[in-house]
């Protein structure tokens, strides 16, 4: 038999137990901070996760889609600069003359890729643009003038009256009913809804940026901006009846007679106009800039284009543009990070003839 050891009993001295306390601290400070980060101590508190989950408990689970916006379709082209951003930002993309290459997407909100394109009448772009330099560009817009909330916790509570009540597959009235009369501020957004129709085209459609950013200059100055892509065609009619999908055709119909080009119009704030709230424009009157032109030559099915593997983080910006005080924006990163690498994992394990296209429509979908 082996004596079992006894105690050193020799105690930490005196003059070592600060330090030996304030490591213990340290340790228990970082592993609080991963608990609070991960949801772990506060299991209400709103995470990426949470908020992800949310869309998928709305509209179910489609493996490989993004989480939302997950029917679209892919395009390339290129801005060419008209240099009257340059004043007030050092971004190379606003460069007099330069000539940015694009990769984007055009998109309808919601998680069903099998949705009808007109179930909604709002469609989005997507932006990417590679400066000369390697830096990049990422942009997400939406064809309507104003966000319905201006924060991530009231769009979770949002998302969570939208869902579906089981017994009729639809959402809940007075659900809905109660969270609009909880929020204020979405009036602004169901003003412009009441009136929105579907449009027949993503090319006749602008574009707004809705979050506010910062533009940053030569001599470091900040100016707080918004932007929206204004179109050059205007001939949308009616969406067409009993047909679930026409934007493809349409666009491609279209870029086979010519290119599409919307013009960067970016909007400088006034000292005063709120750059933290999404649900409010800024008066008409501001100084616009004509930033130049954003050309569309090509488009792409979106499981086989370049814009398949792009996360289109708002937050990915170059030197000479940066966030402003706007908390969707954190949040936008955030959950598009948790809906980037549930789809590509999901992808990855997806056979090669079952990667996802919208094209193929299950007889489930409606």
């Amino acid at each position: 038999m082996h004596a079992t050891p006894e105690p050193d009993p020799t105690p930490i001295p005196r003059s070592l137990l600060p330090r030996f306390l304030l490591i213990g601290a340290i340790l228990l400070a970082i592993a609080a901070a991963f608990a609070y980060v991960g949801g772990w101590l506060a299991p209400h508190r709103l995470t990426p996760k949470r908020l992800i989950d949310q869309f998928q408990a709305n509209a179910g689970v489609y493996p490989g889609y993004r989480r939302n916006h997950a029917k679209g379709v892919c395009v390339a082209g290129y801005f060419k600069s008209s240099g009257q951003a340059a004043a007030y930002s050092v971004a190379q993309v606003f460069a007099p003359g330069e000539r940015t290459p694009v990769v984007g997407r055009f998109a309808i909100p919601g998680s069903n890729p099998y949705a009808p394109d007109g179930s909604v009448p709002i469609r989005s772009m997507a932006l990417r643009f590679t400066q000369a330099n390697g830096q990049q560009w990422r942009t997400g817009m939406n064809s309507m003038p104003v966000f319905p909330v201006a924060t991530p916790q009231a769009f979770f509570a949002q998302l969570q009256a939208q869902q579906p009540d089981p017994a009729t597959g639809k959402p809940d009235p007075k659900k809905l009913a109660a969270f609009f009369a909880a929020h204020p501020e979405t009036a602004a957004f169901r003003a412009w809804a009441k009136t929105a129709k579907p449009s027949a085209s993503f090319a006749t459609e602008s574009y707004w940026s809705l979050d506010a950013f910062e533009f940053v200059d030569a001599k470091g100055v900040r100016h707080a901006v918004r932007w929206r892509m204004a179109p050059e065609a205007t001939d949308s009619g009616a969406a067409p009846a009993g047909q679930a999908d026409y934007l493809d055709a349409d666009l491609r119909q279209r870029l086979a007679q010519a290119p599409q080009r919307w013009k960067l119009l970016v909007t400088l704030a006034n000292p005063g106009d709120p750059t933290d709230d999404a649900t409010q424009t800024w008066p008409a009157d501001r100084t616009t800039l004509d930033a130049g032109m954003l050309v569309i030559d090509s488009e792409q099915a979106q499981d086989s284009g370049a814009c398949r593997d792009i996360n289109y983080d708002p937050t990915v910006l170059p030197h000479g543009i940066a966030i402003s005080d706007d908390p969707l924006l954190p949040a936008r990163s955030a959950a598009y990070a948790v809906s980037y690498l549930r789809r590509t994992s999901e992808e990855a394990h997806l056979p090669g003839s079952a990667r996802p296209s919208a094209k193929a429509r299950p007889e489930s979908a409606r």
